[in-house]
């Protein structure tokens, strides 16, 4: 992104903008703390806090901060119990961590076709899909499959979008994983969370993330007489910290971009050849999704825009049966683990091969919307944005 001050446009993406040395109480009481490893502390940790805060803002039973959210996918894959070689059904248009940390676990991914949404299509899944991940992508709430056993809810992308029925993103499956990268809804450079109301599954989730136990506070280290092989997933109170002070910006960053995006709304050209995509109520605005007549016209917009300083990208990268790891089944074990435990030939489920996936990725526009800029500003930048669409 560029940074133009006369448009009123901000390179820093949505929650970067709320960080504030004057607004770091939290970060401040772990550094005077001096402890900051969750586990040391006897006190209620900083990732405890973090953790409980965001059980009561999202509705969930149960959460659990690490370090992104690929070890949040992993995790909730892990307490499935899988098998090597499992299949696991993904969106064909998301980040390349979800089919990572699939692969990393030692199950298959399954590329799943898109609804015009771009979301994974529920009516493709085969009856018998056990393992299933939906991805709410750029704020988008994606419709969930039923009768699926396991259905993890990938939120990177939508922290704060809401379910018809209210409910959060993330907590109407079996788990939901939420990722505080740069460039997402609330950020502390790199961070990710886990959700679920599964007793069990959180248990699980708890002791793999730190070597197989579940640690006493206070009493470190200690381990369970029942413990198993784990990784190390723990959080540190510092990053936790950063993401308590986010989480307090949250409802008025997402207030931001609702009054941003009723902004451009009214504002924008009607073009029947560059529409501007509604959003659901629910759906979290952090962008205006365009769709173009075709490829050469979104071209010309996101030539225009990038020229004026206006922030903008397209998706075409996340169209994952084209990336090399799926296609060329790539893997660093010298037996082609795990990809040597899954069948040949192609695994994807499509209609057309995907040939309306990657014609809706051909002709899709995002431009980025600014919840901290005040009303006026928000009004200046939509106007630059609909003077440069209508020159395109």
């Amino acid at each position: 992104m560029t940074l133009d001050k006369r448009l009123g446009q901000r390179f820093l993406p949505y929650g970067a903008n709320y960080l504030d040395w004057s607004d770091m109480a939290e970060l401040r009481e772990a550094i005077e703390h001096r402890v900051l490893f969750r586990y040391q502390t006897e006190t209620e940790s900083m990732a405890s806090r973090l953790e409980r805060e965001t059980c009561r803002h999202l509705g969930a039973a149960h959460s659990l901060a690490v370090h992104n959210c690929t070890e949040a996918l992993r995790l909730a894959l892990i307490a499935t119990r899988p098998s090597i070689g499992d299949r696991v059904y993904i969106p064909a248009v998301t980040f390349v961590a979800v089919a990572g940390a699939v692969l990393s676990c030692g199950l298959i991914p399954v590329p799943v076709d898109t609804d015009d949404s771009l979301s994974l299509d529920p009516t493709l899944l085969p009856p018998d899909a056990e393992r299933v991940i939906v991805a709410h992508m750029e704020g988008t709430v994606a419709p969930l499959p039923q009768g699926v056993r396991y259905v993890i809810e990938d939120c990177a992308q939508s922290l704060g979008a809401r379910f018809p029925d209210g409910r959060a993103v993330g907590t109407a499956g079996y788990a939901g994983t939420f990722s505080f990268h740069h460039n997402k809804v609330l950020t502390s450079g790199e961070g990710g969370l886990v959700v679920t109301n599964d007793e069990q599954a959180w248990a699980t989730m708890r002791c793999y993330h730190d070597h197989g136990s579940a640690r006493v506070p206070g009493r470190y280290p200690t381990w369970n007489e029942d413990a198993y092989y784990g990784e190390n997933f723990v959080t540190s109170e510092q990053v936790a910290a950063v993401q308590c002070q986010q989480f307090r910006h949250l409802d008025e960053l997402l207030d931001g971009l609702e009054r941003m995006y009723a902004i451009a709304m009214r504002e924008l050209p009607d073009r029947a050849d560059l529409e501007v995509r509604p959003r659901a109520a629910g759906d979290v605005k952090v962008s205006l999704r365009f769709r173009c007549r075709d490829r050469a016209l979104r071209d010309a917009a996101v030539a225009t825009l990038t020229a004026e300083g206006i922030a903008n990208w397209t998706l075409n990268k996340y169209l994952l049966p084209e990336h090399p790891v799926l296609t060329g089944r790539r893997s660093l074990y010298a037996d082609g683990f795990p990809w040597n435990h899954a069948p040949e030939g192609s695994l994807a489920l499509s209609h057309d091969g995907f040939a309306r996936t990657r014609d809706r990725l051909d002709r899709t526009l995002c431009v980025p919307l600014s919840p901290e800029l005040p009303e006026s500003e928000q009004v200046g930048a939509v106007k630059a944005i609909r003077r440069v669409l209508e020159a395109v």
